[in-house]
């Protein structure tokens, strides 16, 4: 169903198709075909020949797969990028200045967008099959598709020296999902790089992931640190994390093309609440079934209580609180040794080096504690 761009707009498809998704919810539609080589391909497989990838196995056993969108499913011949806004209502980077709240990226503030999105694909497939005809399968970033890329080819934006989309409209602050199809639809321009001489987005980074402009060493990514891995994090990186425990946005947040942004209209996809700033002193008394209860419908229940709660002990060591050396405390006991390593390193950043010392002597007669994870080594 190949149109031309002299067509009026409802002899187009794509009119439809954009008005359609529009209507479910969807901030903005783009198209664009698949036909072409694109060297994201390559990337990715430098990316994971390098290990920048870290523990996330998966992105190794689907390069192949994730290569293009032709090796995913050959035959699919146009594309379908849909976006939603998700922009937060104030800065992101203001929580920074509160030691004793916890910083949780501005995507996991709300329900978990994966739900969200996919329902609205689903939808919109539907419509769009019964319109039109043709085969298609939906998309959510979980499935083995490089949708940056595919955006940046649809228009929707360009992917800055910080790896990640920029939308003139939406700034930093899109979810994305894809359709691909059978069907032969007039691709859209591409979008252009548009970040000119700014590498604010690099400067701003706390682990330095990024090692030079357009690369990213996930390994030394805060999001990565604090969501992916799985063990103790390095302790090189542990005081840049901050009050980072799930997430980072800096370089996001400091993009000046979020000067054009605007707050998300989706309540699905609202912070709530009591996301916005918890203390870290009522999330590291979270046991498994309050952790659930809080994270309800909510991304950071992916990586289960005591990956969370390691990050709070961490972001709590970093508080240079000491009144927060209770909560620390109280978690050498944890079940976890994961949480139990985390609160270690936690009280040797609160406590005097004599007390630290003395309460080292104390708990290494334990031999379950004497060597957690190595943390009471200096």
């Amino acid at each position: 169903m190949t149109t031309s761009t002299s067509d009026p707009p409802d002899s187009d498809p794509r009119a439809l198709i954009r008005a359609e998704a529009l209507r479910l919810g969807f901030d903005l539609c783009r198209f664009t075909d698949i036909d072409e080589a694109w060297a994201a391909g390559p990337r990715l497989f430098a990316f994971v020949g390098d290990g920048r990838h870290g523990e996330m196995g998966w992105m190794a056993e689907t390069a192949e797969r994730r290569q293009h969108p032709r090796a995913l499913w050959a035959e699919a011949t146009s594309a379908i990028v849909l976006g939603v806004n998700y922009g937060p209502d104030r800065d992101p980077l203001e929580i920074l200045g509160h030691p004793d709240r916890a910083a949780i990226s501005v995507y996991a503030q709300g329900d978990d967008y994966h739900e969200v999105i996919k329902g609205r694909l689903k939808q919109l497939g539907g419509w769009l099959a019964a319109k039109f005809g043709g085969e298609l399968k939906v998309f959510v970033d979980t499935a083995p598709l490089l949708e940056k890329p595919l955006a940046e080819r649809a228009g929707v934006g360009w992917q800055g020296r910080h790896t990640n989309l920029v939308s003139r409209e939406f700034g930093s602050w899109l979810f994305l999902g894809s359709i691909l199809t059978t069907l032969e639809l007039t691709p859209d321009a591409p979008e252009p790089m548009n970040c000119g001489s700014c590498h604010a987005c690099l400067d701003i980074c706390p682990t330095n992931a990024f090692p030079a402009p357009f690369q990213l060493d996930a390994r030394r990514c805060i999001s990565y640190l604090t969501i992916e891995l799985k063990g103790p994090i390095p302790r090189e990186f542990r005081a840049a994390l901050g009050n980072r425990i799930y997430g980072c946005d800096d370089c996001l947040a400091v993009c000046p093309w979020n000067k054009f942004a605007q707050a998300g209209r989706e309540q699905k996809l609202a912070a709530r609440e009591a996301l916005k700033a918890p203390t870290l002193a009522e999330l590291a008394r979270l046991d498994d079934p309050a952790f659930r209860e809080l994270f309800r419908k909510s991304p950071v229940k992916r990586i289960g209580r005591d990956r969370f709660v390691r990050n709070v002990l961490y972001a709590i060591g970093n508080s240079r609180d000491p009144r927060l050396a209770e909560e620390a405390e109280r978690s050498l006991d944890d079940a976890s040794p994961l949480v139990r390593g985390a609160a270690v390193w936690a009280l040797s950043r609160l406590l005097p080096a004599g007390a630290f010392e003395a309460l080292r002597n104390t708990r290494c007669r334990n031999e379950r504690d004497a060597g957690v994870l190595g943390e009471w080594e200096p």
